[in-house]
């Protein structure tokens, strides 16, 4: 009763021996534009795909995440039914759509590969042994794991991207469309409703939206059932999207539904919704037992229905293969997918941290060089000759990366016709085109899905997130799909981008917690993430095309997250000294900041300051009044790149130092001042210590807003007490 992987295979040799096999129709074949040879071909990748999920339940210990494709074979009909360079972004069941593909590709070892896969081993040509995938750079198919949804965003921004005016490489066709498949229990994520919305959104106004969601509705998410009818109910009748219903346990119908669904969207340049009636074949995982939560005679009923036994049924209507024929294939390919098995145990896995790691940062074989800076242009702004703000040295900076990287793409809430909520992006659209300076709908996961997508079409986004706090509404999109991506392709896939953020605290007149957001925690703990924090406009030029230089060359995902309440700062002490404004240099007259390198200020060494963004700004207030009234020499090094951390390089300065105070405009829990303590510590730095936090709170609205944030007085009796242990 338990064994319902052996039940099922029994059950196949059983009834084609018996002829015991579902009606097929005869014309159905011809019509559908398919030949016997095709037939047969697809059927191999069934078998295949079912062999491969046999083995790994009859194998545990040698492979590993048994989750199947068991039910869901037709899904091979489809990858026939779209172009190879169609890209595809896929749901976990889709072996057979990644094989039929595979089989495509001159020398490529399908069965081998994939067995590799299921082993982790480190010959896995796909994530190098990091994980059961279902992907490849030869076959279009950016390696996915076991998501849940998370997928839809990149795919939405992928097929998104095809359609934009750009003379940078692209890396689908103008005629190309995007796949992307998942379950019925995924539909109803919020990430997945989101994308799809954002398709549709898009369909709606007549902007290109070349995208084919195709939904396996096996009719259970684990264990729990979808309620009849909802999928279609859900998405008949969507704004902008055209339903399209097949039979997904019927390789012929799901071919020709795939096939009219595909050209519609190729045709159109709209989304479109391919609704597939699957079934799910031994539970969801190798660990699952149905019996649990499903009785038996609905588990044998959902057999009975295994789209093998279908396909076997055309074969021998349709006097293609007889059943001695059809058991003998089905035979000679368990032998085979069982004798690559046991070739693949024997090859080496990951043995190492380093060798598991070696994949999170992209290895260094792009084939990008950074181009040149642009000229000076013949009419420069008015004021190219006064000191700017923050805000304006990050403005002249974004339309000099326009100008000089014909792939980079600004897009995000109100950046276009606005010019966002602080003006940053004003003047930019104008400039270079609502192709190129994009505003989106109100949605964090798709905007950061638009980056993700336009990446792997060879663009470079520099998407905006409107505030810091919103970008807890897509955080996943960072975590779970563009810093993961080199990791599990073993670097052959990356997601360059620079993603922008105006946050951490200390605005006025405007806030409240929403607003004025000061946790980096979500960005501190996603290995190969970088996160830059500028304190001034000069320094802001010249981090943001560094970080630029990094996503485009090298392939990293850059958070620049933007101090809003140094956006407009122009003074440091008094009304009118203009001592926190610069004069915009431009690039070609310019260095860059590299990645980890501090901005090193101050006359002494009594006490060093560790800081960043506005606690670089408030140190310096704070240097100040040292200096003249108590003759302290402060040196204050601005970290500006927090994630990594230059740990080398801070322990260095703190060697110097007489006594040492971390300025973190950050939560005390949680704070990149917690890793300094702690790095200072193992490094054995025993000079007087101490760190002034934000305290463990979120921010208030109006003029209590900066009583839980680090303040210039606490700086200066803080330093006080530091001098006066250290002497």
């Amino acid at each position: 009763m338990f064994d319902r992987a052996a039940a099922i295979d029994d059950a196949f040799i059983r009834r084609v021996k018996a002829r015991d096999l579902p009606e097929s129709n005869a014309g159905a074949l011809a019509d559908a534009g398919l030949s016997n040879a095709d037939l047969v071909a697809l059927f191999d990748t069934q078998l295949m795909s079912r062999h491969l999920d046999l083995m790994a339940r009859r194998t545990k210990g040698k492979t590993y995440y048994s989750i199947g494709s068991a039910g869901h074979e037709a899904m091979a009909a489809v990858a026939r039914a779209v172009r190879p360079d169609d890209m595809a972004f896929l749901h976990y069941r889709d072996a057979g759509f990644v094989i039929e593909r595979r089989k495509a590709v001159p020398g490529a070892s399908v069965l081998y590969d994939m067995a590799l896969s299921f082993a982790a081993s480190a010959d896995d040509p796909v994530s190098g042994g990091r994980h059961k995938v279902l992907g490849g750079k030869d076959i279009m198919v950016p390696p996915q794991t076991s998501t849940i949804a998370s997928h839809l965003p990149k795919a939405m921004g992928a097929a998104h991207s095809i359609g934009l005016s750009c003379q940078g490489t692209r890396t689908l066709s103008r005629s190309s469309i995007v796949v992307c498949s998942f379950g019925d229990a995924s539909a109803n994520h919020s990430t997945a409703q989101g994308a799809i919305n954002a398709a549709c959104w898009a369909g709606y106004q007549g902007s290109p939206m070349p995208i084919l969601f195709v939904c396996e509705d096996n009719d259970i998410g684990i264990s729990v059932p979808t309620p009849g009818g909802w999928i279609e109910a859900n998405f008949r009748s969507r704004p902008g999207l055209h339903y399209v219903a097949g039979d997904g346990t019927d390789l012929i119908d799901t071919y020709a539904t795939a096939k009219r669904a595909a050209d519609h969207v190729r045709r159109a340049r709209k989304p479109a919704f391919l609704h597939l009636k699957t079934i799910r074949l031994m539970g969801h995982a190798g660990a699952d037992v149905e019996a649990g939560y499903r009785r038996l005679r609905e588990i044998e009923a959902v057999e009975a229905r295994d789209p093998l036994l279908k396909t076997a049924g055309q074969l021998v209507a349709f006097d293609i293969l007889s059943p001695d024929e059809i058991n003998a294939r089905y035979e000679a390919m368990r032998a085979r997918v069982m004798r690559v098995a046991e070739a693949a145990f024997t090859r080496p896995k990951l043995a190492t941290a380093e060798a598991v790691k070696a994949s999170i940062i992209p290895p260094k074989h792009r084939d990008r060089n950074f181009p040149p800076a642009p000229q000076h242009t013949k009419k420069r702004p008015p004021d190219a000759d006064k000191s700017v703000p923050m805000s304006r040295h990050i403005n002249r900076a974004l339309d000099e990366i326009l100008a000089q990287i014909p792939e980079a793409l600004l897009f995000g809430e109100d950046v276009g016709r606005k010019g966002g909520v602080y003006g940053v992006t004003q003047g930019l659209r104008a400039r270079f085109g609502p192709a190129r300076v994009m505003d989106t709908l109100l949605d964090e996961q798709s905007i950061l899905g638009i980056a993700i997508g336009a990446a792997h079409n060879g663009f470079l986004p520099i998407p905006e997130i409107q505030f810091l706090a919103y970008v807890h509404n897509a955080e996943d999109q960072l975590r779970g799909e563009a810093a993961t991506l080199s990791f599990f392709s073993d670097g052959q896939f990356t997601n360059p981008m620079v993603v922008r953020i105006a946050g951490l605290g200390y605005q006025k007149g405007f806030g409240g917690h929403f607003h004025n957001d000061n946790a980096l925690a979500v960005f501190r703990d996603i290995p190969g993430l970088i996160l830059a924090c500028p304190s001034s406009g000069r320094d802001a030029a010249r981090m943001l095309r560094e970080a630029v230089r990094l996503a485009y060359e090298e392939g990293r995902v850059v958070v620049f997250l933007e101090p809003i309440a140094l956006y407009n700062t122009v003074d440091l002490e008094s009304t009118g000294d203009k001592r926190w404004a610069e004069t915009y240099v431009p690039a070609i007259d310019d260095t860059p900041i590299n990645i980890g390198e501090p901005g090193i200020t101050g006359p002494g060494d009594d006490v060093t300051i560790f800081s960043y963004g506005n606690g670089i700004y408030l140190s310096h207030q704070a240097a100040s009044s040292l200096q003249n009234e108590d003759n302290i020499k402060v040196r204050i090094v601005d970290l500006r790149w927090l994630v990594p951390l230059n740990v080398e390089g801070i322990v260095a300065e703190a060697q110097k130092a007489r006594a040492l105070l971390i300025v973190d405009e950050c939560r005390r829990s949680g704070s990149v001042s917690e890793a300094i303590m702690t790095h200072l510590f193992e490094a054995g730095i025993s000079v007087p210590t101490k760190r002034i936090n934000a305290e463990d709170s979120f921010i208030p609205l109006g003029t209590a807003a900066t009583i839980t944030l680090p303040s210039r007085d606490q700086i200066v009796a803080a330093v006080r007490t530091l001098d006066e242990a250290a002497s």
